[in-house]
Parts: C-alpha cells; sequence; structure tokens
C-alpha cells in the first residue's frame, strides 16, 4: 500500500531519530546502509512528492516522482569528497533519474549531491570496472556545494540579521541575508548563548543542528 506524504514524513522523521540514537551509541555511520538507505528513499519520495518503488528490491529503481520519474536514490553517510557511488550498469536503462544523497552527521541534515537525469548523471561515471560496476566519485559532485530542494518551511525565526528555517523535512537553514550560512551550528550556537538556550541536551550531549535549530526558533518567538 502506498504511503501518503504525511507518513513519509512522520517514517523519515523515525528513521532520522533512529538513526541519530544509532550514532549516540557509538554506531558508525558506514555500519548503518541498511538505515541510511531507507533514509535516502523516504527522503527522494518526499522532495518529488512521489512514491517509494511498490516491489521489494525493485529492479533499477527506488522512487516513482510524481510526474512518474523512476529514480536511482543512493544515500552515503561518508563527509568530504573521498569515496565513490556504485551503480550496476545492468539496470541503468529503467532509471530516468539519478539522485545521490548525502547525511551529514555532524549537522545531523539530508544533503542533495546530485538530482539529475540518467543521461547527465552517467556522464559523471567511471567506465564498467572489473567488478560489473559503474561509479560516480564524490569528489566530481562538488560536495562542498550542497543543492537544497524547495521543501516547504513550517517555522521560521529572525534573530540579529539572520534568518533561520525549519524545513518540513525537519532540515535547518540559516541563511545571512540571501546566503546559506554553512555549516549552520556554529551560528546556532551563538544565537543560543544570546538568546539563553543551552547547547546541551539534558544526557550531557551537544545539541545537533537540528535540535538546536527548532530550540532558537521556539525562543525567538516565544514559543
Amino acid at each position: 500500500m502506498a504511503l501518503t506524504q504525511i507518513q513519509i514524513i512522520q517514517s523519515l522523521g523515525e528513521a532520522m531519530s533512529w538513526f541519530e540514537r544509532e550514532l549516540a551509541w557509538g554506531v558508525p555511520a558506514t555500519e548503518l546502509r541498511h538505515l541510511t538507505g531507507r533514509i535516502g528513499e523516504l527522503y527522494a519520495a518526499l522532495i518529488t512528492n512521489g512514491q517509494m518503488a511498490t516491489n521489494v528490491n525493485e529492479k533499477g529503481y527506488d522512487v516513482v516522482g510524481e510526474t512518474g520519474e523512476r529514480v536511482s536514490v543512493k544515500t552515503t553517510g561518508m563527509l568530504g569528497s573521498s569515496g565513490h557511488i556504485g551503480f550496476n550498469p545492468k539496470t541503468l536503462d529503467v532509471v530516468d533519474r539519478v539522485m545521490i544523497l548525502r547525511i551529514n552527521t555532524e549537522e545531523m541534515q539530508i544533503e542533495t549531491l546530485l538530482n539529475d537525469t540518467r543521461e547527465n548523471a552517467e556522464k559523471l561515471m567511471t567506465a564498467k570496472s572489473s567488478f560489473g560496476k559503474r561509479s560516480i566519485a564524490l569528489s566530481k559532485l562538488g560536495t562542498d556545494k550542497v543543492y537544497r530542494s524547495d521543501i516547504p518551511v513550517v517555522a521560521s525565526a529572525e534573530f540579529r540579521g539572520y534568518t533561520v528555517n525549519a524545513l518540513e523535512n525537519g532540515t535547518i537553514l540559516v541563511f545571512e541575508g540571501e546566503e546559506p550560512v554553512v555549516p549552520a551550528r556554529p551560528r546556532l550556537g551563538k544565537m543560543a548563548a544570546e538568546l539563553g538556550v543551552s547547547v546541551i541536551n539534558s544526557n550531557g550531549n551537544p545539541r545537533n543542528t537540528r535540535q538546536l535549530g527548532s530550540l532558537v526558533i521556539a525562543a525567538v518567538n516565544g514559543a
């Protein structure tokens, strides 16, 4: 049965919470591939206003967008520009669009590194290797320049010339004028200090970007 957009949002929030909890227990992001994959597919379904592929292990693609585009979704927890994303060349012909996402474990944000047609994505791929795979090097994606999607803003606050936006999927974005502040957490920490908001949670651990951003918005708006 297809998930509604509300159910996708709820499932994404729950999966992100589970992921964050595993990280807090000391599990490396690279050991949570199943969970990162699920998060990526839910996120892709959300931003394309689409649905997860109807069959388990659907051949070649993971999400079907609102317009019927078949989307191959790859999600990584690797930071920086090292590493590769692999693709099966035997199933690329059934894919219309390729999305490569990264879960930034420092900011607990989902970042879009690539969202393009299969034809354009293939231009970035290496030739088939001896293992039968093609791949895209993260260094080719300009991982220092993250593409943001038009996910609705559900809460916002302005403070000392900065705007803090909370998106529908929980992501926090900070802007100085029109320019995004990346990484956002250091600036949020300074705002929190001025607002009397603790950057430490009840367990004695530093609050991540999502938590801190939500608290800063609430403090500014008097919620």
